[in-house]
């Protein structure tokens, strides 16, 4: 009989609670109101800065990009092309314990631009100028430019 421990630690409580949470998001089969009130609910449950940065920036996609549709990933407020691929997502600094928060593409977004392009932004505010290309980026990623 041998006397071996296991020696890793398996995944912290943040990342199960993420994973019920996605496993959770994965099962329900919103509408899309329900969808769009669940992300408004999350982004007014961040904290400031977070709170008014993810209330512009679901503004700008929501002008910009009115094929994305809203939608919980992760707990955290995104937008989807109509099959459902995650385009892009805002994740609040609380969620990392980080001084930033970051706005993030997947592939699906169409920012291809020669060999090697931004895919995230760490935002602490937004600017008039951060808006503008905010809006800039959405209309790329969406196909919409």
């Amino acid at each position: 009989m041998s006397d071996t421990k296991k020696t890793t630690k398996g995944f912290s409580a943040d990342e199960r609670a993420a994973m019920r949470q996605r496993a959770k998001e994965l099962k329900a089969q919103e509408s899309d109101a329900e969808a769009l009130q669940a992300v408004l609910d999350k982004i007014e449950s961040l904290d400031e800065p977070d709170r008014t940065n993810a209330r512009r920036i679901h503004e700008i996609i929501t002008t910009t990009a009115p094929t994305l549709r809203p939608k919980l990933f992760y707990g955290s407020p995104a937008y989807a092309r109509p099959d459902g691929k995650v385009v892009c997502f805002y994740q609040e600094r609380a969620k990392f314990k980080v001084r930033y928060g970051n706005f993030a593409f997947f592939e699906s977004a169409q920012l291809d631009d020669g060999t090697m392009w931004p895919t995230a932004w760490a935002i602490t505010e937004l600017s008039a100028a951060d808006e503008k290309l905010v809006a800039t980026i959405i209309a790329k990623a969406a196909g919409d430019q």
